[in-house]
């Protein structure tokens, strides 16, 4: 599978709203970032699907290479520089 494209090296924090679903890009290619604008089309790539049980601020993962998809787990750090 092709690696996704870090879309930034750090998560996004994002005021969810219970009961709404979020669509995240996994392939870090959206212009509409953290979730998916339909730029993965044609790829290996699929949007992850989450949908908040209660309306809180939630860390989604900007480098694209987490191992809790759609959650940032800290991954980031070793894109850094």
């Amino acid at each position: 599978m092709p690696e996704p494209r870090i879309a930034q090296t750090g998560p996004y924090p994002v005021e969810v709203e219970a009961a709404k679903t979020y669509w995240w890009c996994a392939c870090g290619r959206s212009a509409n970032q953290p979730f998916c604008d339909g730029s993965h089309k044609g790829s290996e790539f699929t949007p992850v699907k989450f949908e908040a049980t209660e309306s809180t601020t939630v860390y989604f993962c900007g480098c694209k290479h987490t191992s809790t998809p759609c959650f940032c787990d800290g991954t980031h750090a070793r894109f850094r520089s």
